[in-house]
């Protein structure tokens, strides 16, 4: 009778003879080398020609922030020719639990997806008011007269018209500030009011004039230099809408978190235009510390000029 021996053996060096090492290529090995290469190639090409995302989002932000240098006022009045913030004053939101506070100051918002396929802003664009106090290339403005006969250095009076434009965006053109009635197609965000964009067409609908902030002095002053740095109303002379900062409307932009600005006359129980109305023409500091008069002590007596002071050989 013949007898057989029974050889056991292990399970796992089996398994270990099916393995593969790291250097084993599988399946379209091939396919998956080329298709590396090709999105090393696409990458290297995009980043030679500046067409990364990251390199627009560097250029982008180089042109909106580039540092501008304001006007000085030597007489606290503003010129024609001037370079200028418009700045909204603090103040609070009565109507609305959540706001922004702070000074705001109007500024160009591009449109986020559309500033990120193109290196050119498309015109006409949107604008925010955003708590800034530095001038950059987005928020500061030059004032030219309406009137072709008055001279750059002349001082902005009461009513006279005039116009809003930035400068140092473009290098061959000027955006102006510009709004017109509202339509179902062509109205702000989130209020649905009359809408305040920047254009590059100069025409009536981007003419404005300040105003006197007392509605029982506006007429005395109608004519009257307008002081740099102070309160004022600013309206848009087709509509006779009053330029306002809503607070309370929250707008996502490029930059962050920003409130909506409209063209619309905001008027409290009294007749009076509310603090959403108001805007200072805010002008450059001559102290080496502080880039504006937003930094600036101002005395108590700003609101207080005197018509005779305003008619003083100086302010001619």
């Amino acid at each position: 009778m013949a007898t057989g021996t029974l050889t056991l053996q292990r399970p796992g060096k089996a398994m270990a003879q099916n393995t593969y090492g790291f250097g084993v290529r599988m399946g379209n090995w091939n396919e998956d080398v080329y298709l590396e290469e090709d999105l090393m190639k696409d990458f290297i090409e995009k980043r030679d020609k500046g067409e990364l995302l990251i390199q627009r989002n560097r250029r982008v932000k180089e042109t909106l922030l580039r540092p501008m240098q304001l006007s000085v006022s030597e007489d606290g009045y503003v010129h024609n020719g001037d370079h200028i913030m418009l700045v909204n004053p603090d103040h609070p939101e009565i109507e609305a639990d959540l706001f922004l506070s702070g000074d705001l100051s109007l500024c160009l918002t591009p449109d986020e997806i559309r500033a990120q396929l193109s290196d050119k802003f498309e015109v006409p664009c949107s604008l925010s008011a955003a708590p800034t106090k530095i001038p950059v290339s987005r928020n500061t403005f030059i004032i030219s007269s309406a009137d072709g006969e008055v001279t750059p250095g002349q001082v902005l009076r009461y009513g006279q018209h005039f116009r809003l434009g930035i400068t140092g965006v473009f290098e061959d053109k000027t955006l102006y500030l510009s709004s017109e009635h509202r339509t179902p197609l062509k109205l702000s965000k989130r209020s649905c009011l009359q809408e305040v964009y920047l254009t590059d067409e100069i025409s009536y609908l981007n003419c404005w004039q300040a105003a006197f902030p007392d509605p029982q002095l506006r007429l005395e002053y109608e004519g009257f230099p307008v002081p740099a740095n102070c309160k004022i109303l600013i309206n848009h002379c087709p509509t006779n809408r009053g330029l306002a900062a809503h607070r309370h409307l929250f707008l996502r932009t490029y930059f962050g978190k920003e409130v909506e600005v409209a063209a619309h006359t905001h008027l409290d129980p009294h007749k009076v235009e509310k603090p959403r109305n108001h805007w200072m023409l805010v002008t450059g500091s001559p102290r080496k510390d502080s880039p504006t008069m937003l930094d600036v002590h101002q005395p108590p007596v700003e609101n207080t000029r005197t018509l005779g002071q305003a008619t003083s050989p100086r302010a001619q």
